[in-house]
């Protein structure tokens, strides 16, 4: 096992699905990091989006709605 993690994640598969990814520690270890580093880029950004004026408000989801059925018309 430890042969093949060190080349890489292990994908396993079933019923010709796959089913589950076998990782090392320090490779797990990393994803929590990953994902809140995404979060908070995810956040800077949506920041930056509003402070120029990029952000569109709406009274009701059916404003939402409406504005979002436009945009397909388009």
């Amino acid at each position: 096992m430890d042969e093949l993690i060190a080349k890489g994640d292990l994908h396993i598969i079933r019923n010709n699905q796959p089913q589950y990814v076998v990782l090392s520690e320090k490779r797990y270890q990393k994803l929590p990091e990953a994902q809140e580093e995404a979060y908070e880029a995810h956040i800077r950004a949506s920041l930056e989006d509003l402070k120029a004026g990029r952000v569109r408000r709406f009274a009701s989801a059916d404003e939402l709605l409406d504005a979002l059925a436009l945009e397909d018309e388009a």
